[in-house]
């Protein structure tokens, strides 16, 4: 009797514990985003700080980490990419890192079956970066990795957990094909718009703001009413420091708008720039 009590004991827990569904200790996370013209996507576990020392104390320093809990965190890009300035192609790979106090070592592995990092292998490891250790004020209870400083054809990934996090930028291969056709198409009589359009793309995506500059004011010669190409003209100089000179161009904007019929938000635009400057 005793035996057929503890059975049906037994079975009653079995049965309701496949009923209720309890809270993962680290939950699984999804994040996927749109980086130029290039989508990433990143698959990962969520441990909480609990009130543990994490960095140098759960996490150790000089330590292959598998970057969250569980499984190895996975991170997929659809397209080729540079990745904290080393290329990678398009696929899908496993995310390691090795926390110091002062950097961390980020290294990408074509194996995305790995659970920790017993079964590690370097022959599959496709990039290996550096990264910073940042200290931060907000203390991240749960490991958070999520996506932010977007350009047109760049982001910066973070990692964060406790007090510390680390940047990786992660840059679209689409913006060197485009760089590539710009240059291409300045050389072929191109348009006032063609100059506007090529002098945005450098001035957004890249450091080469002389360059510009110069096709900004090539564009705006051809198209002397055209205030909107005044307007980033004003945002090229605001990027070069020459703030005194873009607060002048802005105001040229904001008279220049106000002759036409509509200003498509650029005096907006033009007035919340120079107080962005003036504020500083």
């Amino acid at each position: 009797m005793k035996k057929i009590l503890l059975l049906s004991a037994i079975f009653c827990y079995s049965f309701i514990s496949g009923q209720i569904k309890s809270p993962q200790p680290s939950p699984t996370a999804t994040i996927t985003q749109k980086v130029g013209v290039s989508d990433i996507s990143v698959e990962y576990s969520r441990p909480g700080a609990k009130g543990r020392e994490i960095f140098g104390g759960l996490v150790s320093y000089g330590k292959m980490w598998r970057t969250g809990a569980n499984k190895a965190t996975k991170i997929t890009f659809n397209e080729n990419c540079v990745f904290g300035g080393a290329k990678v192609k398009k696929g899908s790979y496993s995310l390691f890192t090795i926390p110091g106090e002062k950097e961390w070592r980020v290294v990408l592995n074509k194996n995305t079956e790995l659970w920790g990092v017993g079964e590690y292998d370097e022959e599959n490891q496709v990039c290996s970066i550096v990264a910073k250790a940042i200290n931060t004020k907000d203390f991240t209870e749960s490991f958070t990795i999520d996506f932010g400083t977007f350009q047109s054809f760049s982001a910066i990934m973070s990692l964060k957990w406790a007090n510390t996090k680390i940047d990786i930028k992660i840059e679209s291969l689409e913006a060197k094909k485009l760089e590539k056709q710009y240059l291409e198409l300045l050389t072929k009589g191109p348009s006032a718009n063609d100059y506007y359009n090529g002098a945005k793309f450098f001035a957004d995506n890249t450091s080469e703001y002389e360059m510009a500059l110069e096709w900004i004011n090539t564009a705006i010669k051809k198209r002397p009413d055209a205030f909107w190409m005044q307007f980033h003209k004003a945002r090229i100089l605001k990027k070069m420091g020459n703030n005194k000179e873009s607060i002048s161009v802005a105001e040229g904007v904001i008279e220049l708008a106000r002759e036409k019929k509509d200003d498509y938000g650029y005096i907006k635009r033009s007035e919340d720039l120079i107080k962005s400057i003036k504020s500083k």
